[in-house]
Order: structure tokens, then sequence, then C-alpha cells
């Protein structure tokens, strides 16, 4: 980043995935021309294509890129590379903290390599769990891990901090600040508000979308719904399209057990629309024009609701129980009956449909980063006045 000092204290930032660099750009973007505090943004690379546009949306270039993606990856070659390819970054800029987002291998490798390396870890969304550790897998194990290795706790919730407490971590060290989800949010929605020859462009990008047809909005990726679970979802969307006046859109991930499987069982069918993945503006330009949500992405869960936009969880239990107990969100899983059934209700029942089409924030008020960097001036805050000899910060 641009305010790069040596004589102030340095916050290395890591980040693999898109779903990390939308929830750090908040905190990334106010930390600009910070009196005390330098930022480093390292790329991880564990999604390469996604991560670039994500970074490229809010502006913002790592310095630093360890492009560790592969061909065929597996978390564990993601963990392995990570912890390889940061420990010289560490040794080399001595930063006072580490800062790492949500539940990646990335975010879990690089806790590691920050205990390792003796420099605090500081975790963003912290403390969320779902209370089955396949569900999801590795993720659930991910969050735990990093808990345990971190120095600073940011919870979303104060159902996230009652986590971490159960859990033994001390409550000096926990902040409740609300998701930096909701902060990007409320910042690219105002920023599309202010500009209606985008949204413009990007109605002409969804131009095949019926003007007197109701938009179903579908995102799934996670591991554990790979397979037959995925094919059950498939079935789901070809009889909703069949029978119910839909739009149905559909960005496809980019993973090979994904992208496959939608274009053998939804390639071609009368409404549904298989777009490639969305950069973040013209996903939430299409979630605020969406009449019903279904996914397994934890992002949406707390996107949506912001909106009014009722979601239905492709998911046997959720992290994000906060949705569900406000009446915005429904776990649904994967069985096909069970989807088609919930779509229904909801479409053809005006009242039950506006029950949950209340706009909420259960998650955060769009000031999160704020307090993230009150906390960390506190906590490690100070001007930097000399380099040692071996580099580091004195």
């Amino acid at each position: 980043m641009a305010n790069w000092s040596p004589l102030r204290r340095t916050l290395l930032f890591v980040a693999g995935t898109r779903p990390e660099v939308i929830k750090l750009a908040p905190l990334i973007l106010a930390l600009e021309g910070h009196p005390q505090f330098s930022v480093l943004v390292c790329a991880s690379a564990q999604h390469r294509d996604l991560l670039d546009a994500a970074f490229a949306g809010f502006g913002i270039v790592p310095d630093i890129d360890l492009d560790i993606m592969r061909a065929h990856q597996t978390p564990l070659g993601v963990v392995a590379g990570v912890l390889a390819a940061l420990e010289p970054v560490l040794a080399r800029h001595r930063p006072v903290a580490l800062i790492v987002q949500g539940d990646t291998a990335t975010a879990f490798a690089a806790a590691q390599a920050g205990v390792y390396a003796r420099v605090p870890v500081v975790h963003i969304e912290a403390g969320l769990r779902s209370g089955d550790d396949n569900e999801p897998f590795p993720e659930e194990f991910h969050r735990r891990a990093i808990a345990q290795l971190a120095a600073l706790h940011f919870a979303p919730t104060a159902s996230a901090r009652a986590a971490l407490l159960a859990e033994g971590i001390a409550a000096d060290r926990i902040h409740v600040s609300g998701n930096t989800g909701i902060d990007a949010l409320h910042a690219t929605a105002a920023a599309l508000a202010r500009a209606p020859a985008v949204t413009a462009l990007l109605d002409r990008e969804f131009a095949m979308l019926g003007p007197a047809r109701r938009l179903l909005l579908l995102t799934i990726h996670r591991r554990e719904n790979h397979g037959a679970r995925l094919a059950s979802v498939i079935a789901a969307v070809r009889l909703l399209a069949q029978s119910e006046a839909l739009d149905i859109v559909v960005p496809v991930h980019p993973h090979p057990a994904v992208s496959a499987a939608m274009q053998r069982g939804l390639g071609g069918v009368a409404g549904v629309h298989l777009v490639p993945p969305l950069d973040y503006p013209a996903f939430i330009h299409l979630l605020q024009r969406t009449a019903l949500v279904l996914t397994d992405s934890g992002g949406v869960q707390e996107e949506a609701p912001a909106f009014g936009v009722p979601v239905l969880v492709l998911r046997e239990t959720t992290e994000r129980p906060e949705g569900i107990a406000a009446g915005v969100a429904q776990l649904v899983g994967t069985d096909t009956t069970a989807i088609v059934s919930a779509v229904r209700a909801l479409l053809d029942d005006a009242a039950a449909h506006q029950r949950m089409a209340r706009a909420s924030l259960p998650y955060g008020d769009g000031h999160a980063a704020e307090r993230i960097v009150a906390a960390l001036t506190h906590e490690y805050g100070g001007k930097v006045l000399v380099k040692s000899a071996s580099g580091g910060q004195e």
C-alpha cells in the first residue's frame, strides 16, 4: 500500500480468496494514511482469478504475492504453500501484527506462520461456529484452530463472542465489532446508487431477465455439497424452472466439481442462466433485484438480509444463526423435495415472503472497520523511530 513507511508500525494483511478480500478491504482502506501504522497486503493467491478481480474492485494492489495456487490443489497443499512462502516475508518485514479473516486454508496457515514467527495474530470474523466439524469442512476446524492461535479476536456478533468465551478465550482479548462484510456491502451499494451509468450497464448485462418474471439467485460451492448433494440441488432447480415463472441466475463457481455438474444438469434449461462468477458490484446489484436467494455461502447469508431478500440456506447447519433467529433466513438443506417446497411456499404466499423480506442487519451496522482500527491503535499503536539491524521494528 502507498502509505508504507519504515517510521510507522507495520500491519500485515494476508488474503487468499475473494470473500477474504471483500471483508478485509474496508479495514485496509480505513487504515490508509493512519499516523501510526503502515499497511502491507499479502495475496496468497489460493484462488488466483477471483482474488485478483476482488482486489482490483476495491482499488487495492497487493504488496506481496505468494502465488501458491496450483492445479488440483488441496487444502493441505494450500496450507503447506502458505507456511513456506510466508516465513521469509515475516522475517523481512517483522510486522507488529498479522491480520487474517475468516476460515480459509490461507487464514489458518497464515495464523500458524505468525505464531512460529512470534508475530501477534489478529483474527477478523472470529467465533463463528456451526457445531459440526464436517459442516463446513475443513472451515469449522480452521476457525477453532485460529482461535487458539490468535492474540486478538474481532467477533462480529454477541453469539460469536460467547462461542470464544466458551472455548477459554480471555474476555479482554475479544472485541464485538460487527462484520466488515456489511461495511463493504454498504459502501458498494452507496457507490452504485451514485453511479446510474454503471447500474444501467449492469442492467444491460442482465437483459436476458424477463421484467415480468421473478428472479431467484443460486450460489453453491462448498466442498461438502459436491457430488450427490449438488445433484439434488440441481434437480430442484430443474423442477422450479419447469413449473414456476422464474428467472434463475447461477453464478457458477470455477471449481471443476461445481462447474461441470452445473453445465451437465442446467445447461440449456429454459429460465436458468448460468453466468461466470460476478464481480462484487455486479453481484450486489443483482442481489438487490432478487426475490429469493438459495445459497450455501456464508457471506450471502449476511448480505441478503440487508436488502430484505429472504435466504434459503442449502446446508444442514450454519455458523450464522442470527439470520435464522431474526426470521430472515431458513435452513433447508439439499434435499430436492425440501428445496422445491420451501421455494414454492415463499413464492406462492405473499404474506410468508413478506415476513422474511424485512430488511435486517443481524451481522453489523456498517461501522466494524472503525471499531477495529480503534482497537488496533490501542493495542499496537505507537510510532516506530528506527529499524533494527535485523530489519525488525523497535
